[in-house]
């Protein structure tokens, strides 16, 4: 894990260098400067945001251009519409999304249909733990008589 002043910094050198970028140009970008050598940038720009995906050279460039593309659909399918307050209020889903997505570093899902599902019944699990738990048994044996 890098110190927060490092995360900013590169956070920052991804942004300068994919906003200067005019919009009819391709979606990769070579990212030496930034993470080193081999180090490949993909993208995608919608509306004021920018979802960025970093990988090396042992990975296929169009795959991860897809990848991106389930990304996206999957958070417009989450939240109808994505924008910057939904990530910011449901980081929580956003990660959820992203684990059914890709699980130690392999992907494991490309269908933004059954990942929609996964998350679905993950929120409905949590949301039925939640609730099961906030009632005593003993309290909600005796409501049950």
């Amino acid at each position: 894990m890098q110190p927060p002043e490092k995360h900013q910094e590169l956070v920052r050198g991804v942004f300068q260098l994919l906003s200067a970028r005019p919009e009819n140009v391709s979606n990769f970008v070579e990212a030496d400067a930034i993470f080193g050598p081999g180090a490949k940038l993909v993208y995608k720009h919608l509306a004021t945001l920018y979802f960025v995906f970093i990988f090396d050279s042992s990975e296929n460039e169009l795959a991860m251009l897809d990848l991106v593309q389930v990304f996206v659909e999957t958070l417009d399918r989450c939240f109808k519409n994505v924008c910057e307050l939904d990530i910011v209020f449901n980081f929580n889903k956003l990660h959820t999304i992203l684990d059914e997505m890709i699980l130690g570093g392999q992907v494991i899902e490309t269908s933004s249909e059954q990942i929609v599902k996964s998350v679905e019944e993950i929120a409905r699990l949590e949301k039925q733990s939640s609730t099961a738990s906030i009632i005593p048994k003993s309290i909600s044996d005796r409501f049950s008589r």
